[in-house]
């Protein structure tokens, strides 16, 4: 048997004594750091193989603007105008990516859109079912977080860092994703004329976008942020790269107001049209709306396509609980199926919860909070009991809610 100080390492040679630990084996040994290097190069191999199956894995599936829009209407409901701008807009940037003739002298150029719609209307609902669609990485970015160069937050570059680590590091993938960045509202100056001081979470960002918008080569930290300062950078094309900007742009309608006349007088005039512009005034919207409001117009050019989407009334909001694949209604349903109950919700019911939405202006972000407190008692008590039905009624309905916080909101 040989002697410990002639152990050694059969990998790198080390002695027994220049190690922590030497593992045995049947004809040799190995030291704990060449089970580390062995385990760095199993990971880069594996990554590597992954890589080259990731592209695979997003192929891209591109339909015609008629079949993207039926996809839609069977998740969203309404919002016939966004929806036809969104598949067109789409339709036409992948068919620019798709396009190999590029010898000649007519170049596409991007289409990005931004949307303008208030708060639980489906904007980033929209973005996120074309993305699954098509079938490409996809990013929800919010843009409050975002500041200027060389100040405490995050650069606009980390907004690929997530398009990155959503599709394996697949830089082919990531350069034809889709980035939704939400809340692009509250990056708007201060006022119409530029700011005096430093704007470095409004202004300052709108600035650090634009070439990122219009097609360029990017240095993104992989693991984002000023965080690992000794991260190597990976170089992204943005030229194909979709974005989809949203926003609620509240006190916007003030500003189209001014510019669009509905308070013409006469005898001729429409007071059912007049009221039904004065409620829904987003349909006005443009350019010179966005730029009055705090956007710069150098951001503004590069967002070409201009969508809004229309306030949610209460047919739609009571379609919205029911008819869409993956409807709320459809989703407890399946909660209290899992239990063994089967859920019965009477049509009162429905009618119940839109008319408290409209009450507190929640939109369908709101009809799932309504419904969270109709149903938590239910769903705390009946696990595990011998109940196989549930039968919600008005009037169990409008007690539950009583008692719940949501109820004690002030109706705007």
């Amino acid at each position: 048997m040989a002697k410990a100080s002639q152990l050694h390492c059969s990998f790198c040679g080390r002695n027994r004594d220049e190690v922590k630990i030497l593992i045995a084996g049947q004809d040799g040994h190995i030291c704990e750091n060449c089970v580390e290097h062995a385990q760095e190069i199993i990971a880069q191999e594996l990554s590597a193989k992954q890589d080259n199956s990731s592209s695979a894995n997003f192929k891209l599936n591109v339909r015609r603007p008629a079949e993207i829009k039926k996809f839609l209407d069977e998740y969203v409901i309404g919002q016939d105008d966004a929806k036809k701008v969104l598949s067109v807009a789409v339709y036409n940037h992948y068919k620019r990516v798709n396009s190999k003739a590029q010898q000649d002298e007519v170049e596409i150029e991007k289409s990005n859109i931004i949307m303008v719609g208030e708060t639980g209307t489906g904007k980033t609902l929209l973005a996120k079912t074309i993305a699954r669609l098509l079938n490409v990485p996809f990013a929800i970015v919010d843009a409050t977080v975002f500041t200027e160069a060389g100040y405490v937050g995050e650069d606009v570059e980390s907004m690929l860092t997530r398009l990155l680590q959503n599709c394996n590091y697949d830089v082919t993938a990531a350069e034809r994703g889709i980035v939704y960045v939400d809340e692009l509202d509250k990056i708007a100056r201060k006022g119409d004329n530029p700011s005096i001081t430093r704007d470095v979470s409004g202004e300052g960002v709108q600035q650090g976008l634009l070439k990122m918008l219009e097609g360029t080569e990017v240095l993104v930290p992989p693991q984002g942020g000023r965080k690992h300062p000794e991260q190597k950078m990976i170089k992204v094309d943005t030229k194909n790269i979709l974005f989809i900007c949203g926003g609620a742009f509240d006190g916007i309608d003030k500003v189209i107001a001014r510019r669009v006349n509905t308070n013409a007088i006469g005898f001729s005039v429409n007071k059912e049209e007049q009221e039904h512009q004065r409620k829904n005034l987003l349909q006005f919207i443009n350019a010179t709306d966005l730029k009055s409001f705090g956007l710069i117009p150098e951001l503004l050019g590069r967002l070409p396509v201009i969508t809004h989407l229309n306030p949610l009334d209460a047919e739609t909001l009571r379609n919205i609980l029911t008819e869409p694949r993956n409807s709320l209604i459809k989703q407890f349903t399946r909660l209290f199926e899992l239990e063994g109950i089967e859920l019965i919700m009477d049509n009162e019911v429905l009618d119940f919860m839109v008319k408290k939405a409209l009450e507190y202006k929640l939109g369908a972000r709101g009809l799932r909070s309504i419904c969270e407190s109709i149903l938590t008692d239910a769903m705390f008590e009946l696990p595990g009991t011998d109940t196989k039905q549930l039968h919600i009624t008005l009037d169990y309905a409008e007690q539950m809610f009583s008692k719940s916080k949501i109820s004690a909101l002030k109706v705007a």
